[in-house]
């Protein structure tokens, strides 16, 4: 992996990614030329036990911009420049222009009735490809590999920060789960805090880890192979799923067999398998109705805190909008207000539908 470190016209870092080297002699471009100057914060929300940010100058960011304009394009005009420069790269990670976290710089909270704080942080936007009519499941094998790469550099620069407390990369994709921007991209969310889904989850991996001595998803993912029913793929090092306790209909988990910490410790072999896995999931989920499958896919990993954590297993975990191929799946009452899940379609038959899915990796 190769790497190029740039800095915008209005100050914030791009970093390009290839796997072969880049023209030190590219520049970064921007839309913007001068910094946003803006400053998040957090409020702490007293019923929850939780922190909520504030970033109200979000409401300008970009929002459906013309077809003929693609912010996240490569430059072809220096009149009008858009966040990535032309050049041989494959991925490209920039700051985010209107971060939900700021910097360590951030403005200090104003002071309320709950405790505040300042929004530190950092937010980046990850471009998968220059080819704005591609997805990720559609990149080759390699390219995927190289993804997985940058995310753990990306891991290990905020790790190395020394103010990070969690990395989670993930991606939004299709209008029906709020993309503005259509060009194949994910993000970054590096918080200062232990955010409340990991917290539990690390509750329950510590939990379980203390009793069995090893890992939650470990033995997980051992019962899941065994029972064979709800794979969608099997490999040497890594396996996706249909999970027995899927919360949506077409929840699928990837991770690799073996227990990996964060994408920082992950080997080439289980990188390589992990692609392949990732890749299954995406063209099964876009054959499934021979069109564009919508989901959010979220990275798990182990907190940023300098400690080991052996409980910790490295996994994404895709969150579907749809339960038919017409219908949306709403949260309702008791999921919003209580937070119990309540599932209209069994794991067995929704992973029977994609495993019928016919696809080709390479």
């Amino acid at each position: 992996m190769y790497s190029l470190d740039l800095t915008k016209p209005d100050g914030r870092a791009l970093t390009l990614y290839a796997r072969h080297p880049l023209d030190p002699k590219i520049v970064a471009p921007s839309p913007f030329p001068e910094p946003l100057n803006a400053s998040p914060h957090l409020r702490w929300h007293p019923l929850r036990g939780e922190w909520v940010t504030y970033a109200a100058y979000r409401q300008g960011r970009t929002f459906l911009p013309p077809p003929e304009y693609n912010p996240l394009g490569v430059t072809t005009d220096p009149a009008h420049p858009t966040e990535v420069p032309a050049g041989g790269w494959d991925v490209a990670v920039f700051d985010n222009r209107f971060p939900s976290l700021g910097g360590p710089d951030a403005e200090e909270p104003p002071e309320l009735i709950v405790p505040s704080a300042r929004a530190a942080g950092h937010c980046e936007v990850v471009v998968f490809t220059q080819d704005a009519r591609g997805s990720l499941g559609g990149l080759t094998l390699a390219h995927i590999e190289l993804l997985l790469q940058v995310w753990g550099d990306r891991t290990l620069r905020m790790v190395q920060r020394g103010d990070i407390a969690y990395v989670l990369p993930f991606e939004n994709r299709g209008a029906e789960v709020g993309v503005t921007l259509h060009h194949p991209h994910g993000q970054i969310y590096a918080y200062p805090v232990m955010p409340p889904v990991p917290v539990r989850m690390q509750q329950e991996a510590q939990r379980y880890y203390r009793g069995k001595g090893c890992g939650v998803l470990q033995d997980f993912i051992a019962g899941e192979r065994h029972a064979g029913l709800r794979m969608l793929y099997e490999g040497s090092h890594a396996v996706a799923f249909v999970p027995v306790c899927a919360r949506y209909p077409y929840e699928v988990w990837v991770a690799p067999i073996e227990p990996v910490e964060s994408f920082i410790q992950l080997t080439p072999d289980q990188r390589a398998d992990l692609a392949r896995a990732l890749k299954t999931v995406l063209l099964k989920y876009d054959g499934l109705w021979q069109r564009p499958f919508p989901y959010l896919m979220a990275w798990y990993q182990a907190p940023t805190d300098g400690e080991p954590h052996p409980e910790s297993h490295l996994h994404a975990q895709f969150y579907p909008p749809y339960r038919t191929r017409d219908r949306l799946k709403y949260l309702a009452g008791t999921e919003i207000a209580a937070g119990f899940f309540a599932m209209d379609a069994l794991p067995e038959e929704k992973a029977g539908e994609l495993q019928r899915v016919e696809i080709a990796l390479e």
